[in-house]
């Protein structure tokens, strides 16, 4: 009798579960509850059912982490049959990383600093040795160890005084980008006393007596103030620059000759700069030029004179040299003139050389001139037709080469010298695929796409070699188009997974990115943002019209203020995309634009507008995701956010969400997924971080069919 017992009891387990599978994958979605609070302003009347969800101190408020947990259990009842596509995913992607890996070494001062992974754990361990070659290393920072007990764990600066004694480092525990500064004595393994909250900018005086470090508001997040730290006290540290005006942020460099230290005032569209001489840390700081609307300008130092980035009679920027003795405006004299067709991003200046950071149609440069011999001007050669490239890792000024990073969207990241004597260039290190990659069986390309007022938005492909174009592939179509944010053509692991299965993955390069130049940028913001919308929407239309795709078969994808693009193309076009994934997506515009006591909202009035004003409302208020939800069909959606994000707020994807809910005329798939434990970028541990994107990937993979 207890063995029919035992057999019924379980035949009764096995059903029951059953049952709640069944149970779990039918799940219907939360339905928030709706509480009205209507906003009158500049005549317009708005009711917002979901205003409720905002709240700062979300975990006083029950309600909200109770919604949020039950979206996500909804997330993991729709995504769970299709767990094995996930796991797969990330097993492939987890394949092409070399686990345990070292980074090319960087020289500063009398040391090599690299950093180590080893497989099995998250994060990387700070190394530094006498020697090139890493041999007998030491320990600076062993992540792992820090990130114990944390769900979240980053670290931000990492600055050495210039004798190498002194490491300053600064962490951030919650995913907020609220960073704390902390002291170690890399002589004896000692970590100071000292400890700073809400830290941005960090830099070293000459002779390591001061640090001098940027730190936010701690309401509104701006970078509004300057101090000079006397290592080794705890006491009350010197105030030395407030920047009152709300548009502006503030922080602290210095020029890699180290004799000059700058204090930079940065707004969207114009900047101050404040120097004074490395070897005086206690002196007074000079403006180098006042601010005005319209003129962006940053400084650097070498051989006795200042270098000015400026876009003064320059819309594309231009280089000014200037006296030490005056560095007014009145006296700067072109150092590299104004080319409409080539935009200056920056320039380094090394002893006896310098590096421009160019872009010319849409494609990266870097042009090395040689300040002692006087050749001529030379722009490092490049082999591929799209591809992506900048320097990277040069602390040093007394230098033979110059280091850059080179990668395209079949090429993987390949960190190279450039001998400036020989003017050659040696690859030092090369992304290693440990499954394999045979870059010959893929294509990439960059089209043309036409926008509805005759503007040709260039767009970035990678696709399957012999992928047949006609209209049948499924494709992945990603842009952001804010703050002249470039989305370069780069390599990455996991996309392979989608192209080895079918996909063709794009980028559109639309405006409001700088991809074409400063015009492309200005074209895409304030009250010309509607181009962004537009060119991606056309680059859509064009792709499908051109068979690369079909509306069917086209997955989208944007974060923050690309998510902001996904929430108007949606509402503007819905017919257009199969699916959208919107990663912690800016949609919640108007709200959040009237509200100057959330992080960045001050200082995005000049990007995007303040609806204070009504000129800017009426603008804003045609486009903003949330309030142009409608009574419609929308595409299949993701909607990705996290509870600590401190540049776009939880509860605006949360919100529209609910709104998308509320007012969708269809019975498509609508996920709202959270992190509970994360900020703006998601997970701060590697093999976390993966698991993310595998999810990403299975849901646009299954939106288009494919489940294997």
């Amino acid at each position: 009798m207890k063995g029919l017992i035992s057999i019924a009891a379980l035949f009764i387990i096995i059903v029951i579960g059953k049952l709640v599978i069944v149970a779990q994958t039918d799940m219907k979605p939360p339905a928030a509850k709706k509480v009205p609070k209507v906003l009158k302003i500049h005549g317009y009347e708005l009711t917002d059912n979901y205003a409720w969800m905002r709240d700062r101190n979300k975990e006083k408020d029950p309600a909200i982490i109770e919604y949020l947990t039950a979206e996500n259990k909804y997330v993991d009842s729709h995504m769970g049959k299709h767990q094995p596509l996930i796991d797969t995913l990330y097993k492939e992607m987890l394949g092409r990383i070399k686990q345990t890996d070292l980074s090319v070494p960087t020289k500063i001062g009398a040391y090599w600093y690299f950093n180590k992974t080893e497989e099995g754990k998250q994060y990387p361990t700070y190394l530094r040795s006498k020697t090139r070659d890493g041999a007998n290393p030491e320990v600076l920072l062993d992540q792992n160890e820090m990130a114990k007990g944390f769900k979240y764990f980053a670290i931000g600066s990492f600055d050495v005084s210039d004798d190498g004694n002194i490491l300053a480092y600064s962490t951030d525990t919650t995913g907020y980008r609220q960073y704390t500064l902390q002291f170690k004595d890399l002589r004896t393994g000692t970590i100071l006393p000292e400890k700073i909250e809400r830290v941005t900018s960090t830099q070293w005086s000459s002779d390591g007596k001061y640090f001098f470090y940027g730190q936010e508001d701690d309401v509104s997040k701006r970078s509004d103030k300057i101090y000079r730290h006397t290592v080794g006290t705890t006491g009350p540290d010197t105030l030395l620059f407030e920047e009152k005006d709300v548009l502006f942020n503030c922080g602290i460099g210095r020029s890699r000759d180290k004799k000059m230290m700058f204090i930079g005032s940065y707004a969207a569209t114009m900047s101050e700069a404040r120097y004074l001489a490395s070897d005086n840390p206690t002196g007074e700081w000079k403006v180098l030029a006042p601010r005005r609307e319209g003129h962006e300008y940053s400084p650097d130092f070498d051989m006795g004179e200042f270098y000015i980035r400026t876009n003064k009679d320059a819309e594309n920027f231009k280089v000014v040299r200037a006296p030490l003795s005056d560095p007014s405006e009145k006296n700067w004299k072109d150092f590299i003139a104004h080319d409409p067709k080539v935009k200056v991003d920056g320039i380094d200046f090394f002893n006896g050389a310098a590096v421009v950071s160019e872009v010319e149609n849409g494609l990266e440069y870097l042009r090395v001139l040689d300040r002692k011999t006087k050749r001529a001007d030379i722009r490092i050669p490049t082999s591929e037709n799209v591809y992506t490239m900048g320097l990277s890792g040069n602390p040093e000024y007394d230098t033979p080469y110059v280091r850059y990073n080179y990668s395209s969207m079949i090429t993987p990241n390949s960190t190279y010298e450039f001998d400036l004597k020989a003017r050659q260039s040696a690859l030092m290190k090369q992304q290693e695929i440990p499954s394999g990659h045979n870059r010959d069986n893929y294509e990439t390309t960059r089209v043309w796409a036409t926008a509805r007022d005759g503007v040709k938005v260039p767009v970035s492909i990678i696709m399957k070699k012999g992928t047949k174009l006609d209209g049948k592939a499924p494709m992945l179509l990603y842009a952001y188009g804010s703050y002249g944010a470039s989305m370069t053509p780069n390599f990455s692991t996991a996309r392979l997974s989608l192209v080895d299965r079918g996909m063709i993955y794009a980028i559109a390069h639309i405006r409001g990115g700088s991809e074409l130049g400063e015009k492309w940028r200005q074209d895409g913001r304030m009250f010309k943002k509607m181009n962004t919308f537009h060119d991606f929407i056309d680059s859509a239309k064009w792709l499908i019209a051109n068979k690369y795709t079909s509306a069917d078969r086209l997955v989208i994808q944007g974060g923050s203020a690309g998510g902001l693009l996904m929430g108007v193309v949606v509402n503007q076009s819905p017919e257009t995309f199969k699916a959208a994934i919107a990663q912690v997506p800016f949609v919640d515009v108007m709200n959040t634009m009237l509200d100057d006591s959330l992080p960045l909202t001050t200082g995005e009035w000049i990007e995007w507008g303040n609806p204070n004003e009504k000129k800017a409302w009426d603008y804003m208020i045609t486009y903003s995701p949330y309030e142009n939800v409608k009574a419609q069909r929308y595409p299949n959606m993701l909607i990705e956010i996290s509870l600590n994000d401190s540049q776009v707020p939880y509860w605006e994807g949360a919100k529209w969400a609910a709104k998308l809910r509320e007012m969708k005329t269809d019975t498509n798939t609508l996920l709202l997924k959270t992190n509970m434990g994360a900020g703006h970028g998601g997970s701060s541990g590697r093999y976390d971080r993966l698991k993310e994107v595998a999810f990403e990937y299975a849901f646009a993979l299954t939106q288009v069919g494919i489940d294997k």
